[in-house]
C-alpha cells in the first residue's frame, strides 16, 4: 500500500527524477516493440504468398523428443504424468519412442446443398487416382471435409494447399492453417474453408486438382490428385 502511494507522488529528488526517466525510456521503447512485431507480420504475409506459412527470422527450434521421452521426464509425479497423458490424447502403453510424427489420412469427403454430403475412403487406389470426386453446379457452395490421425509425436503447424487447373493452366490455389494435433485414440475430423465454384460458359467443365498437407518441417503427410466438374446451373 504504501509503495503504491509513492508511485503516485510527483518527482522532487534526484532519484524520482531518475526514475521518470526510466519511465520515458519504457515509453519509447514500447512503439519499437510493435514495430518490430508488424515486421515480422509484414514479412510472414510475403513469405505467405509465396510458400503458404513463412518461418520467423531467426527462430531455431528445440530438439526434438518422442512423447514418451516427455512423458517420462515426471514419471516420479503421477499426477502430472496422468495430466500429460490427458492432455496428449494418449497413455504410455501406446507410446513407441518414435519421433517423427505421421499424419494418416482415413476419408475426405465434400459437404454441399447439391449433394448433402459424400465421403471417400483414403488411401485411393493408384488407379483411381486423379478421380472425378464430385459434380457440382456452378456459382455452388461447398467444403471439403478431413478425418485424419495423428501418430507417435505432436504434429506441429499442419498446412494444406489446394491448386486447381484447367486444360493445363491454374486457375486457384487456396492455402491455409489446420493447426498443431498431439496424439490420440479418435480421428480427428476438419472441415476447410467453404468455397465457390466458378460461373458462367468458359467456368463448366472438367477441372483437376492437387490437395497437399506439409507441417512446419515440410514434412508432407499427403498428396492426392483428383478432379471434379461443374455443370450449367438449371
Amino acid at each position: 500500500m504504501e509503495s503504491g502511494k509513492r508511485a503516485e507522488a510527483g518527482p522532487s529528488t534526484g532519484a524520482s527524477e531518475e526514475k521518470q526517466e526510466r519511465e520515458e525510456r519504457k515509453m519509447t521503447e514500447k512503439p519499437l516493440a510493435v514495430e518490430v512485431c508488424d515486421d515480422h507480420e509484414e514479412d510472414e504475409e510475403d513469405e505467405d504468398k509465396e510458400d503458404g506459412v513463412g518461418a520467423v527470422a531467426g527462430f531455431v527450434p528445440g530438439p526434438l523428443l518422442s512423447l514418451k521421452e516427455q512423458i517420462e521426464k515426471d514419471k516420479d509425479d503421477d499426477s502430472l504424468r496422468r495430466w500429460k497423458e490427458k492432455l496428449l490424447g494418449c497413455v504410455e502403453g501406446d507410446l513407441n519412442g518414435q519421433m517423427e510424427p505421421e499424419v494418416k489420412f482415413h476419408s475426405i469427403g465434400i459437404i454441399s446443398d447439391d449433394l448433402g454430403e459424400v465421403n471417400y475412403p483414403l488411401p485411393i487406389d493408384r488407379n483411381q487416382n486423379g478421380l472425378l470426386l464430385f459434380t457440382l453446379k456452378e456459382g455452388s457452395q461447398y467444403q471439403l471435409k478431413l478425418s485424419f490421425s495423428v501418430l507417435h509425436n505432436i504434429v506441429s503447424g499442419l498446412t494444406y494447399s489446394n491448386t486447381v487447373w484447367k486444360a493445363g493452366l491454374q486457375v486457384d490455389q487456396n492455402k491455409g492453417m489446420l493447426g498443431t494435433f498431439a496424439p490420440q485414440r479418435e480421428p480427428y475430423v476438419y472441415i476447410l474453408d467453404e468455397e465457390t465454384t466458378p460461373s458462367g460458359v468458359l467456368a463448366r467443365g472438367i477441372y483437376s486438382a492437387k490437395l497437399k498437407f506439409e507441417d512446419d518441417d515440410r514434412r508432407c503427410h499427403m498428396e492426392l490428385n483428383y478432379s471434379f466438374e461443374i455443370k450449367k446451373s438449371s
